[in-house]
C-alpha cells in the first residue's frame, strides 16, 4: 500500500516530488487493491515535454506499466504527436505498444499503422504503415502515399526508415523499393538526395537533375547535381561552410558538351564574409567562366561582365577605411579583355571632425586608384594610377523666417601616372580650389485632416577652377544627372574630371504626406546654369552646353502596395532626352513591377542607336493553390521581344509543382536564341520546406 501511495504522489501535482516526476489530472482517481491506481475522465499526464490525454489510465505498480484507454493522444514537444485507440506504456511514457496508432511529425508527415511500438524513448516502430502529408477527406485516397510493411523512426537521429516501400499516386502504385530512408520534417540538414527536376533547353537538351546533398559536419556541406543529356555531360556543385567569424559559399559547374566538343566548359561563382580584429571586415566574391556564352547556354546567369573582388574595410562613426582589388572579365562581343581595364585596385580613407572654434564639419579624405590593361598597344592599352587628397569644410546656419544658409569650401590635390599613352605626360598634377554657397527655404503646412505639405526651393552658387596638366578621360565616361548630384560640386563620378567655372543650380521640391491614408507623394525639378559653355559632357548626359536639360523626378508611395518612381530629362522644347520610370504594385493577390527606360543615341557612350525598353514582372494568385507569374522584356526601338518567360505553380500541404518556360531572343555570332523548360515536383513532409498555411487544404474547404 505504501508503494502505491508513493506512485500516486509521483503522479499528483501537489508536491515538489510530483514536479520532478509526473503530473496527473483526472475527473476521478481511485486505488484498487494494493497495486493499482485508476484515473478516469478527461485524463491528462505531463512528464517533461511529453503530454498524454486519454479516457482512462490504469497504473499497475507491480508491472510498472500504464494501461491506457483511448482515444489516446501523446504530444512529445512540438515535433511529434501520437494518436491511438489504446496503449500499454511504461511509467515514463517512453516504451510500450500503441494499437491503431497514427504518428504525426512536425505537424506534416502522418504515419498510420496497425500497431506502434516505442523503445528506449528513441525508436518508434510501426507495422503495416501508410505514410503521407496530404489531407484525406471523405475516405478518398491521398494525392501521394508510401505503403510499407514496417517503418522505424529514430527520434535522436531524426531519420525515418521504410522496409518494403511502395510509392503510390492517387492509390496507384508507381514505384517499389525494398529499403528507403528519409529525414523527418524536423531535420534541416541531412545527407541524401534532394528534390529532382526535369530541365529542357534548346541548346543543351532535355535531362533530369538529381542533386545529392552531403553534410560535412555541423558547419559545412556540399551539393552535387549531375545533369546528363544527349548534348551535355554536366556536374553542378555548391559548397558552403560557416565559421566562427564568417562564412563562404561557392558554386559552379563543369561541362563536356557538343556545343564546343573539343574543350571543357564551366563557371565558378562564390562569395564570403569575415569579421576581423579591431572592427575590420573582409568581403570577397568570385565570378569566372571558361567562355563568353557558357552562362547563357545553360541559363546560369545573364551577366555580360563578371567581377571578382577582395575588400577589407572598417566603418566607424567619423572614419572609414577601405582597400580592395577587382578583376573584370567581359563577355560582350564588342569588347576585349585585353583593352578593357581588367585589374583595378582602390584604397580609400575618409575622416571627419567637428571643430569647436569654427563650427561645422571638417572632412579629410585620401584615395589611391590604379587600373591595368593587358594590352601594350598605345592609347587603347593605357594604364592609369592616381592618388587624390581632399580637404573640405562646410557649415549651415538658420536665419530669419526659417531660411537655411550653407557654406562649403574644398581643396583637391591629384597626382596621375599614365603609361602607354604617347599623347599624355607620364606624370601629371592637378589642383582645384572650390567654394559654394547654398540657400534653402523649407515651407511646411499641416492641414486639419492630417495632410502635411512641404515645399522647399533651393539655390546653390558654386565656383571652382582646375589647375595643372590636362589628363585623358579614363573613369568619367558615363555620367548620370539626377536628384543626387543636382546640388553637388561636381557631377563626374571620378576625380579625373571635375566641374569648373562659375555655375548655379536651382530647383524646387514638394512633398505631401497623408497620415490618414498613408499616401506619400514627392515631386522635384531643377536645372544647372553655367557662366560659360562646357563640351566635356556627352549629349545624352543632359549636362552639355551653358545650361543643362530640365530634371524632373517624382515618387508616389501608398500603404496598400502602390509604388511609382520616375526621373526624366527634357530640353527647352519639352522633348524627352532621357527617361526612366518604374511602377510597382504589391497587393493581396497581385504583384506587379513595370519599368520603362529611354536612352538616346550617343557616340560618346558607344551607343550607336537609341534604346527604349519595357520590362514587366508580375505574379497573380489564381486560386488558393495556383499561382502564375510572367517575366517579359520588350525592345521598343527594334519592335522585338528580348526575353519572355512564365511560371505556373500548384501548392498545397503535401506537394508543390512548378512548370516554367522562358525564351531568350538575343543572338550574336556565337550565341543563338534559346528556349528553356523546367518542371519541379516537391513532396512536403520529408525535410523539405513547409507549405504556407493558407495553401493547405481542409476537408471543409
Amino acid at each position: 500500500m505504501k508503494r502505491l501511495l508513493a506512485a500516486l504522489m509521483a503522479l499528483l501535482p501537489c508536491t515538489s516530488l510530483a514536479q520532478e516526476a509526473a503530473l496527473l489530472i483526472a475527473d476521478s482517481v481511485r486505488i484498487e487493491g494494493e497495486d493499482q491506481l485508476i484515473a478516469e475522465g478527461n485524463v491528462e499526464v505531463f512528464q517533461g515535454d511529453t503530454r498524454l490525454t486519454a479516457s482512462a489510465i490504469t497504473f499497475d505498480d507491480q508491472a510498472n506499466r500504464l494501461s491506457i484507454t483511448g482515444p489516446v493522444r501523446i504530444e512529445d514537444g512540438e515535433d511529434m504527436l501520437l494518436l491511438a485507440d489504446g496503449a500499454e506504456l511504461d511509467r515514463d511514457l517512453q516504451d510500450g505498444i500503441l494499437r491503431g496508432a497514427r504518428l504525426v511529425l512536425d505537424q506534416q508527415l502522418q504515419l498510420a499503422a496497425v500497431q506502434l511500438d516505442r523503445a528506449g524513448g528513441r525508436y518508434t516502430q510501426l507495422a503495416k504503415v501508410a505514410a503521407s502529408s496530404c489531407q484525406i477527406c471523405n475516405g478518398g485516397p491521398p494525392i501521394w502515399q508510401i505503403r510499407a510493411s514496417r517503418v522505424i523512426h529514430d527520434e535522436l537521429e531524426r531519420q525515418v526508415y521504410f522496409e518494403n516501400a511502395q510509392f503510390r499516386v492517387l492509390n496507384v502504385p508507381v514505384l517499389w523499393l525494398p529499403r528507403l530512408r528519409f529525414p523527418d520534417p524536423t531535420l534541416e540538414r541531412a545527407s541524401g538526395f534532394l528534390v529532382p527536376s526535369v530541365r529542357s533547353n534548346s541548346e543543351v537538351g532535355t535531362g533530369l537533375k538529381l542533386p545529392y546533398f552531403l553534410r560535412l559536419g555541423d558547419h559545412a556541406d556540399i551539393t552535387l547535381t549531375p545533369f546528363v543529356t544527349r548534348e551535355t555531360r554536366t556536374l553542378e556543385w555548391r559548397y558552403r561552410q560557416a565559421f566562427t567569424r564568417g562564412w563562404i559559399s561557392l558554386e559552379g559547374a563543369l561541362s563536356d558538351d557538343d556545343i564546343k566538343p573539343d574543350e571543357w566548359r564551366g563557371y565558378l561563382f562564390g562569395s564570403g564574409f569575415f569579421y576581423l580584429n579591431r572592427g575590420y571586415t573582409l568581403d570577397f566574391d568570385v565570378e569566372a567562366t571558361t567562355d563568353d556564352t557558357y552562362l547563357l547556354d545553360y541559363g546560369y546567369s545573364s551577366k555580360d561582365r563578371l567581377d571578382s573582388e577582395v575588400e577589407i574595410s572598417r566603418t566607424q562613426a567619423d572614419e572609414y577605411f577601405g582597400a580592395g582589388i577587382i578583376h573584370y572579365q567581359t563577355l560582350r562581343d564588342d569588347e576585349a579583355n585585353s583593352t578593357q581595364p581588367t585589374i583595378i585596385g582602390d584604397i580609400i580613407y575618409d575622416r571627419r571632425i567637428a571643430p569647436t572654434r569654427i563650427g561645422g564639419i571638417l572632412r579629410f579624405g585620401m584615395s589611391a586608384h590604379s587600373h591595368y590593361r593587358y594590352s601594350d598597344t598605345d592609347i587603347v592599352g593605357r594604364d592609369v594610377s592616381r592618388a587624390n587628397a581632399e580637404l573640405d569644410w562646410q557649415r549651415r546656419w538658420t536665419g530669419p523666417a526659417g531660411l537655411r544658409f550653407g557654406l562649403l569650401t574644398r581643396l583637391n590635390v591629384d597626382w596621375f601616372n599614365i603609361q602607354q599613352d604617347s599623347e599624355s605626360d607620364p606624370n601629371a598634377f592637378t589642383y582645384q580650389p572650390a567654394i559654394a554657397a547654398e540657400l534653402r527655404w523649407p515651407l511646411a503646412r499641416q492641414g486639419a485632416t492630417g495632410v502635411t505639405h512641404l515645399l522647399e526651393p533651393v539655390v546653390l552658387l558654386a565656383w571652382s577652377e582646375t589647375l595643372g596638366t590636362t589628363i585623358p578621360n579614363e573613369e568619367s565616361t558615363r555620367i548620370e544627372f539626377d536628384e543626387g548630384n543636382l546640388f553637388a560640386l561636381s557631377r563626374y563620378p571620378a576625380p579625373d574630371r571635375r566641374d569648373e567655372g562659375l555655375r548655379a543650380s536651382a530647383g524646387l521640391t514638394w512633398s505631401r504626406t497623408d497620415a490618414t491614408s498613408g499616401l506619400t507623394s514627392k515631386l522635384g525639378f531643377g536645372r544647372l546654369y553655367r557662366e560659360s559653355s562646357v563640351d566635356s559632357f556627352s549629349i545624352s548626359s543632359g549636362l552639355a552646353g551653358r545650361q543643362s536639360d530640365w530634371l524632373i523626378g517624382g515618387q508616389v508611395l501608398s500603404e496598400n502596395g502602390l509604388a511609382f518612381t520616375t526621373r526624366t530629362l527634357f530640353d527647352d522644347g519639352f522633348d524627352v532626352t532621357k527617361s526612366e520610370s518604374r511602377l510597382g504594385w504589391d497587393g493581396d493577390r497581385l504583384t506587379l513591377a513595370a519599368t520603362h527606360v529611354l536612352l538616346p543615341r550617343d557616340d560618346d557612350e558607344d551607343r550607336d542607336e537609341a534604346i527604349s525598353e519595357v520590362s514587366l514582372e508580375g505574379g497573380y494568385d489564381l486560386s488558393r493553390h495556383w499561382t502564375a507569374s510572367v517575366d517579359w522584356r520588350y525592345d521598343v526601338s527594334s519592335a522585338s521581344t528580348a526575353r519572355a518567360g512564365g511560371e505556373l505553380t500548384y501548392e498545397n500541404e503535401c506537394i508543390a509543382m512548378t512548370l516554367s518556360a522562358s525564351r531568350r531572343y538575343t543572338s550574336t555570332d556565337e550565341l543563338d536564341p534559346s528556349t528553356e523548360f523546367d518542371f519541379l515536383i516537391e513532396l512536403r513532409g520529408f525535410g523539405g520546406r513547409r507549405s504556407e498555411t493558407d495553401r493547405s487544404r481542409s476537408c471543409t474547404y
